[in-house]
């Protein structure tokens, strides 16, 4: 670890890691094992700690428990809601960014995209609207695990959701927005500049030597890309989607041992 002066408990401020969820801390939309929390605990009397997600506040608690105390930062929605040691310090809307025209029209056009496509299964909620997002899905979010992972082989051999963010970059060209396809059955839509590397204005420059972000989708397209390749991060890749992978890099460079094992998500 590099070597910056520490506070007097031993801690380094001036060093942060940042932490996707889904396949970096968690398995897809599974519960974190209780392993990777004790582990988080110690790294974080080391160094600063955080964690940005795309999902709501709701269901990154759902996975990760009380994630703003957990982490000193805890971003969700990438970061348009932003927690510092507990406490809430930023909100942002996307209604109040786009003006609720523009979002019936988005959200009409890809209600009806979704109507006339033909794929195997169709289940419910192909449209959740987030605080600062549209999170679209061509299967429905209340697909089962199986049905997801069928959903995913799928998407990879056939471009569904690929396909449809090309033709919404073209039909909403001027809406100034971004796409970004991650997890297993959906993708997002979002202004541009809202991406992952939104919370980062939340960290001064100022304040840290160094940010290491850890996430899974960092291919150009996916939902860490763009954090994971700004000038500000150092970034470290899990292309595996093991959160023992992360563990093991983060024992690397800051020496906390991580766990031989991680308890199975059905288990816990």
């Amino acid at each position: 670890m590099s070597g910056y002066a520490k506070d007097s408990a031993g801690k380094n401020p001036r060093i942060l890691a940042l932490f996707d969820v889904d396949g970096t801390l968690t398995e897809a939309r599974k519960v974190v094992s209780p392993e990777t929390v004790s582990f988080l605990q110690a790294l974080r009397t080391k160094i600063c700690t955080g964690v940005v997600g795309g999902s709501d506040m709701v269901k990154q608690k759902e996975q990760l428990g009380d994630s703003p105390m957990l982490f000193d930062y805890a971003f969700s929605e990438n970061g348009l809601l932003a927690y510092k040691d507990g406490q809430k310090i930023g909100e942002t809307s996307i209604v109040k960014h786009l003006g609720e025209e523009k979002l019936k029209k988005l959200i009409n056009w890809a209600l009806r995209y979704f109507a006339d496509l033909d794929i195997p299964i169709k289940r419910g909620t192909f449209i959740e609207f987030r605080q600062g997002m549209l999170n679209m899905s061509p299967i429905g979010r209340n697909c089962s695990r199986e049905e997801r992972n069928d959903f995913e082989k799928f998407d990879l051999a056939n471009g569904i959701r690929q396909t449809m963010v090309e033709k919404m970059r073209k039909e909403f060209a001027d809406y100034g927005l971004s796409f970004s396809i991650g997890g297993q059955v959906s993708f997002d839509v979002f202004p541009t500049g809202w991406d992952k590397t939104y919370c980062l204005r939340y960290l001064p420059e100022a304040d840290f030597d160094e940010i290491h972000f850890f996430g899974d989708k960092t291919f150009e397209g996916g939902n860490d890309f763009e954090i994971y390749t700004h000038p500000r991060t150092i970034g470290h890749s899990i292309d595996d989607q093991n959160p023992l992978t992360t563990l093991k890099k983060l024992e690397e460079l800051f020496g906390v041992p991580a766990p031989k094992s991680l308890t199975p998500p059905s288990a816990h």
